[in-house]
């Protein structure tokens, strides 16, 4: 095993180092033209998932080889960014990082078998996304008081379902929970596809999810909107209240961001990072990838690898103080 380590550690060094000129500065194609694994640490059919999808189908050709999208779900994006960590730094591997995977866990599960900053280094921040409050089409609530007060009637509170213990869809529960003092049933899913179709079978009684899932939900009015989670009324959404404006005692400052990036394993190159991340750029900056992104209800990002550094750390310590203050444990 020792043995198989050290040639993979070599193969990928020998690798970086020939990397030629003209590769790293833009020019031509993926070394060998082998396959870029871009790890998607959910499900099928979550933001994540959509994204890569997105973004992996305009990468290929650009770098002269195709992208595969590798679905690893489990345990809040953990199990498919444990896999990534792990993986050859090579060039060949990207691992689709969020809130939840590469900023939330590391304080929620006492054994995370990566260290979200340490075993990776940024590529590109893609945007930021609020999460929206959805109940079935044929829910009697329709308001976020209404949500409350049918919780606190309620034993054990109303079912919540989100994509894993720790996600985004989590923490805004408990933190709305926690604010508010009404109690809920947290039902984790591997991810936001299973879990929001069970909101909307009506098995699940409600669920936060990102705008990019539960948009297109919204408007085949299968799901109702309650409440979204940003400070401000989303243009995409302009008659769904946010939580803060809701009326709702202690949730009157409530605020909870998503984001979504990308990774590569710690020590790729500099070169493959810089590549990686100016021809992402370019496919994100482009007219049409800016509409689809603000029609999901995600607000575009342009940061340097540095900046997103800075940002994962300043969301590692914010999160890590709210899972502490307001008690919330992995289930």
């Amino acid at each position: 095993m020792q043995r198989r380590t050290l040639i993979r550690t070599a193969l990928a060094s020998s690798l970086a180092a020939g990397l030629p000129a003209a590769f790293a500065q833009g020019g031509g194609n993926w070394p060998t033209g082998k396959a870029i694994t871009y790890l998607v640490p959910f499900p099928a059919g979550g933001t994540t998932d959509v994204l890569a999808r997105l973004i992996g189908q305009k990468l290929g050709p650009v770098l002269g080889t195709s992208v595969i999208i590798d679905n690893k779900g489990g345990a809040g994006g953990s199990v498919g960014s444990e896999v990534g960590s792990r993986a050859a730094p090579d060039g060949f591997t990207m691992v689709g990082g969020t809130i939840s995977s590469h900023a939330i866990n590391v304080s929620l599960y006492p054994k995370l078998g990566y260290d979200p900053q340490k075993s990776f280094a940024p590529v590109t921040l893609i945007g930021t996304n609020p999460v929206v409050l959805v109940v079935n089409q044929a829910s009697p609530y329709k308001t976020l008081k209404d949500v409350i007060a049918a919780s606190k009637a309620k034993a054990g509170g109303l079912s919540s379902a989100s994509a894993g213990t720790g996600t985004s869809q989590h923490l805004a529960l408990e933190l709305m929970a926690f604010k508010s003092g009404v109690k809920f049933t947290h039902i984790p899913y591997k991810g936001s596809g299973p879990a929001i179709q069970d909101v909307i079978g009506g098995q699940v009684d409600m669920m936060f999810d990102t705008t990019v899932v539960a948009g297109p939900h919204i408007q085949s009015g299968k799901l109702r909107a309650i409440a979204v989670t940003s400070s401000k009324r989303l243009a995409s959404m302009p008659d769904v209240p946010t939580v803060a404006e809701s009326g709702v005692p202690g949730l009157q400052d409530f605020e909870v961001v998503s984001w979504q990036a990308i990774f590569v394993p710690a020590g790729t190159p500099a070169p493959v990072v810089d590549r990686l991340h100016t021809e992402i750029r370019k496919i994100l900056s482009a007219p049409e990838m800016q509409d689809k992104l603000k029609g999901f209800g995600m607000e575009p990002a342009d940061l340097s690898t540095a900046q997103i550094a800075a940002f994962q750390k300043a969301e590692v310590e914010k999160w890590a103080q709210v899972i502490k203050a307001a008690g919330i444990k992995a289930d």
